[in-house]
């Protein structure tokens, strides 16, 4: 029985924010330039606003003081992989001839937010929704062959998918939580400064604005289930330290409501607990914020045991992700240098891996006025389970 490890290095990941490029205005020595007529030319006229649409062409500031949140995303992806690599299976084990073609993919999203204590005088209350669609699948099956995927955002030809829909409830002022619906079930609360429960981290969660790896994105021990119903409660008793635990369908599926898998299906449930501490540390430059997570895992699903060819249901681990911020430029926003590490372990019989971590940096901010670019550089490794023979 042999088992490999797997290191994966990612650097560069470079989100640059359009909102921040259509905000430059012209310097004192360089006036605005005209249309012939007298009215702002095109330039000025995008480049005089922090958004494209100027917040939905002013109707987004009107929706939003009634309870209606609205957001769109898009993410395009360009890859090639010019050297090395090929078309392996799960294992790792070369299985084709590589392909240098390069992949375009993307994603698009749409978010709605409905306050109802504003919408219908019901305090606390909320629903959210999303809805996803995209093109392409990524090239990590046809020319990396890595067991990572290596584009994260890429969402295959979909056209749109209903990814989310839930409800939720605040207690006592924020400090009590719940939703029940269709959710991803990493989503994820905010105590205090800082996003938790379940698996989140500050530097190293999104692969749409941080790193593409998946590696980096989730915990690759954590056998998260797909985008299904589920519910999910969060407890922040004393400030700065919380409880959270989830409950979701483990055989779901995005593109479905949910209820065929959840209620006419086996009883699988996968079930998550996190309990952590979000702390901001003094220093001659500012409070720094930081996020401390651990969190255990449950998985009744039947799985193969690799090495004794029977199977096995019931499987637990456990993770821990940190993330903090080393520097600040000020206290206003998300400008400085962060660290984040990760750790996880599961079930080397019947688990992909048996243990992972990873750890790296962040800095937003780098470049003087650009301070919504991020640059990001991230090293993961991950021992294989039994799977790899």
């Amino acid at each position: 029985m042999r088992v490999f490890t797997l290191m994966l290095f990612c650097a560069g990941v470079f989100m640059f924010s359009g909102s921040v490029a259509l905000a430059h205005e012209p310097g004192p020595d360089k006036p605005a330039e005209n249309s012939s007529d007298g009215s702002p030319g095109l330039a000025q006229f995008l480049t005089g606003r922090d958004a494209l649409t100027d917040n939905w062409f002013g109707l987004g500031e009107t929706l939003e003081e009634r309870g209606i949140t609205i957001g769109l995303g898009l993410t395009q992806v360009y890859q090639i992989n010019l050297q090395g690599g090929g078309v392996t299976n799960r294992s790792g084990q070369r299985a084709g001839v590589h392909r240098r073609r390069g992949r375009y993919t993307g994603q698009f999203d749409l978010e709605m937010e409905f306050d109802l204590e504003k919408l219908f005088s019901l305090p606390g209350a909320k629903v959210f929704a999303l809805a996803e669609g995209g093109w392409s699948e990524g090239l990590g099956p046809s020319s990396v062959g890595s067991v990572m995927d290596v584009n994260g955002a890429a969402y295959g030809d979909q056209v749109i998918d209903l990814s989310e829909l839930y409800y939720e409830q605040s207690f006592l002022e924020g400090r009590v939580k719940f939703r029940i619906g269709k959710m991803d079930i990493t989503g994820g609360y905010t105590c205090r400064h800082c996003d938790v429960a379940f698996d989140s981290n500050a530097f190293a969660n999104d692969e749409t604005a941080q790193f593409l790896n998946g590696a980096l994105v989730n915990n690759p021990t954590i056998p998260f289930p797909d985008k299904g119903l589920a519910v999910s409660l969060y407890v922040e008793p004393v400030e700065g330290f919380y409880v959270a635990a989830g409950v979701a369908d483990a055989q779901a599926d995005a593109r479905e409501t949910g209820f065929n898998t959840a209620f006419h299906d086996e009883d699988y449930f996968f079930g998550v607990f996190e309990t952590g501490l979000a702390v901001t540390v003094p220093a001659p430059w500012g409070n720094l914020p930081g996020g401390y997570r651990a969190g255990v895992w449950y998985d009744p699903r039947d799985k193969e045991r690799f090495e004794k060819g029977t199977t096995k249901r019931d499987d637990v681990g456990f993770y821990l992700t940190f993330d903090q911020y080393l520097y600040r430029e000020n206290e206003q926003d998300d400008q400085g240098l962060g660290a984040f590490f990760r750790f996880g372990w599961a079930d080397r019989d019947v688990s992909d891996f048996q243990c992972f971590w990873s750890t790296g940096l962040q800095y937003q901010g780098l470049v003087p006025g650009r301070d919504d670019d991020v640059l990001g550089l991230g090293y993961a490794n991950g021992k294989f389970g039994d799977s790899s023979d």
